[in-house]
C-alpha cells in the first residue's frame, strides 16, 4: 500500500522573487527527470515540497536526486506575459480607497499599472498567488473571511493579489472581476496561469465568464451497461487512487479516502490496485444490475444487500441481471467501497477518473445514471480476504510536523477532540486550544494537522487545496489516515505522541543541499 511522505526544499526565510525563481527552476528540472516513487512536486512561496511513496523509494535516495539537480540548476525567468482584462467593480473598492486615503481611480491605476509574478498556483484549481503590490495597497486580510467569494473575483491582501478561480470562502479584499476564467476543465489547457508567469490587469468592460459546469466523466452511453441508479445515496463517487502531479496547478489529489478498504474491494475480485470503484458515504445508492457481474464490497458504515439479502464483506459475489443492490446504514464508520470485476467505465481527466466535486471534475451519482463496465473480466465468485475491524474509539498516531513544537504536541495529545464538521477536504476539531497560526503559504501534506489562528486543529484530507497558510505541528501517520475517513460528526478522536520531536527530515537547505 502507498505510504506518502515528503520534504521541503527551502530557498529562503522570507518571500523573495529570487528564491521563487530558483525553486521553480528546480521544480521544472525534477519534473523533467523523475525517478520512481515521486508522486508530486508542489511549489510554495519560498520552498518546494517533494512528495514520494516511501514504499517505492527511500528518503536518502530522494535527497540524493534533489542534490544532483541543485548542483546543476539552470535559473531562467519566464518571458510569458498573461493579460487579464478586468472590470473594477469589487464591493471592497470604496473601502480600500478609504483605508489607503486614495481615490478609487488611483486604486485602479496602481493595481493595473504593474506586472505581477505568479509565485504559485493553489488554494483552488488555477488560482494564482501574485506579487508584489504597490506599497500603498498593503492591507491585512479581513478579520472574518467571507463565506463565499464569487469566481473570477480580483482581490488583494498584504502584498499579494489573486483571482479566485472558483466560488470559495475568502478573506481578501475584492477590487473587481476578471473577464477571463483562470480555470476551466472543459478547455484543452484547463489553467490560464503557470507558476513564474508575468500578469498584467487591464481595466475593461464586458461580461464575466459563464458559471462553470462540472466536467462529465461518465460516458453518455456506456458500451457495456452494468448498473442503473434507481436512487442516489448521500455522496456516491467514482474514484481511483487519485490525481497525481496536479497540485502545482492547485488541483486536489482526490481519490479514495479509505485506501485500505478500497484496495481490498478491488483485490477480492482481481482488479488492478488502482481500478475505479464507487465510494459510498453513510448511505449508499439503490442499483439494478443490467448484466451478470461479480462485485466486491469493503468498508464501514453500511451493509451491502442483494435483493435484501446481506452479503459478506471482502468477498467476491456474483450478481445476476435484474437483481437489486441496496445498502443498510450502520451505527459506526462512514465510508464503504463497491467494486466490479473489470472496473467502471469513466473518462479520465489529467490521468485519473476520480471525481473532484470542488474542482468541477465529475459529479456524484444521480437517479437515472447508467454505469458502464470498463472491460469484461472473468472472476470466480466466493473468494474472500481478511478485513480489519474498526476500533470502537479512534486513536491515531502523530508524526512531528514541519512546524512542530513541544507545546503544540502536548495540547494535541492531552485529552480528546470532537469532530465538529467533516468532508473530503478535512476534519475540523474542537477541544484544547493548540498553539499555531499563520505562516507563509506552502504545500500541505496529506494528514497534516493544521492549526488556525483561533487554535483549532484541522486535519487535511484528499480534496484539500495543495497550499495552506497555517502552522502544521503534526502529521497523521500515513498508516492511520484511513481511520479518519471513517469518522462521523460529533465523534471523539484522540492522538498518540510521536516518539521524537526531530523535524530535520522535513527540510533540506537548497543552498547547501544538506539538512
Amino acid at each position: 500500500m502507498m505510504r506518502l511522505e515528503g520534504l521541503y526544499v527551502s530557498f529562503a526565510k522570507e518571500i523573495s522573487v529570487e528564491a521563487n525563481i530558483c525553486l521553480h527552476a528546480l521544480c521544472n528540472a525534477l519534473l523533467n527527470n523523475l525517478i520512481a516513487g515521486i508522486t508530486d512536486l508542489i511549489p510554495g512561496y519560498i520552498n518546494l515540497y517533494v512528495e514520494f511513496d516511501a514504499a517505492v523509494v527511500n528518503r536518502s535516495s530522494v535527497r540524493a536526486w534533489i542534490r544532483k539537480h541543485l548542483e546543476h540548476i539552470e535559473v531562467t525567468t519566464s518571458e510569458r506575459e498573461v493579460i487579464v482584462p478586468t472590470r473594477y467593480d469589487g464591493e471592497d473598492l470604496a473601502w480600500v480607497a478609504e483605508q489607503t486615503n486614495l481615490s478609487v481611480e488611483e486604486i485602479i491605476k496602481r493595481h493595473s499599472q504593474r506586472s505581477y509574478r505568479v509565485y504559485m498556483v493553489g488554494f483552488a484549481p488555477g488560482q494564482p498567488l501574485m506579487g508584489t503590490l504597490d506599497d500603498t495597497l498593503y492591507l491585512p486580510r479581513r478579520s472574518t473571511p467571507r463565506k463565499k467569494v464569487h469566481a473570477n473575483a480580483v482581490a488583494i491582501a498584504v502584498s499579494q493579489t489573486t483571482i479566485y478561480s472558483l466560488p470559495t470562502p475568502g478573506g481578501w479584499h475584492l477590487l473587481g472581476t476578471a473577464l477571463r476564467d483562470t480555470y476551466n476543465p472543459h478547455r484543452e489547457e484547463p489553467f490560464l496561469f503557470s507558476p513564474g508567469d508575468n500578469v498584467r490587469f487591464v481595466p475593461s468592460e464586458g461580461e464575466a465568464p459563464k458559471e462553470l459546469e462540472p466536467l462529465e466523466l461518465l460516458p453518455g452511453e456506456p458500451s457495456l451497461p452494468i448498473f442503473r441508479v434507481e436512487e442516489a445515496g448521500l455522496l456516491d463517487l467514482v474514484l481511483d487512487a487519485g490525481r497525481f502531479f496536479g497540485a502545482r496547478f492547485g488541483l486536489a489529489r482526490s481519490g479514495w479516502l479509505d485506501a485500505r478498504s478500497a484496495r481490498l474491494a478491488n483485490a477480492v475480485i482481481g482488479n488492478k490496485a488502482n481500478e475505479s470503484l464507487l465510494e459510498l458515504t453513510l448511505k449508499g445508492p439503490v442499483l439494478t444490475a443490467l448484466r451478470d457481474v461479480v462485485i466486491g464490497f469493503a468498508g464501514f458504515g453500511m451493509t451491502c444487500l442483494i435483493d435484501e439479502e446481506e452479503i459478506p464483506v471482502a468477498t467476491s459475489i456474483a450478481v445476476r441481471k435484474g437483481q437489486r443492490l441496496s445498502f443498510r446504514s450502520g451505527s459506526s464508520g462512514a465510508r464503504a467501497y463497491l467494486s466490479v470485476a473489470g472496473g467502471f467505465e469513466v473518462k479520465p481527466f489529467m490521468g485519473s477518473c476520480s471525481v473532484d466535486v470542488k474542482g468541477f471534475i465529475g459529479r456524484a451519482l444521480q437517479a437515472g445514471d447508467v454505469l458502464g463496465l470498463a472491460r469484461v473480466q472473468k472472476v470466480r465468485p466466493g473468494f474472500n480476504l481478511r478485513f480489519p475491524i474498526l476500533p470502537e474509539r479512534i486513536r491515531v498516531r502523530l508524526l512531528a510536523g514541519p512546524q512542530v513544537t513541544r507545546e503544540a504536541l502536548e495540547a494535541l495529545c492531552t485529552g480528546e477532540f470532537t469532530v465538529t464538521s467533516l468532508d473530503r477536504m478535512g476534519l475540523r476539531l474542537e477541544g484544547a486550544s493548540v498553539p499555531g497560526g499563520e505562516l507563509s503559504s506552502e504545500a500541505t501534506p496529506l494528514g497534516a494537522v493544521q492549526i488556525t489562528t483561533q487554535g483549532n486543529p484541522i486535519i487535511l484530507l484528499h480534496d484539500r487545496g495543495g497550499i495552506g497558510g497555517y502552522a502544521k505541528p503534526a502529521v497523521v501517520h500515513p498508516s492511520d489516515v484511513w481511520l479518519l475517513a471513517q469518522l462521523r460528526s460529533g465523534q471523539k478522536l484522540s492522538f498518540t505522541k510521536p516518539s521524537t520531536l526531530e523535524t530535520h527530515h522535513w527540510f533540506m537547505n537548497a543552498d547547501l543541499g544538506t539538512s
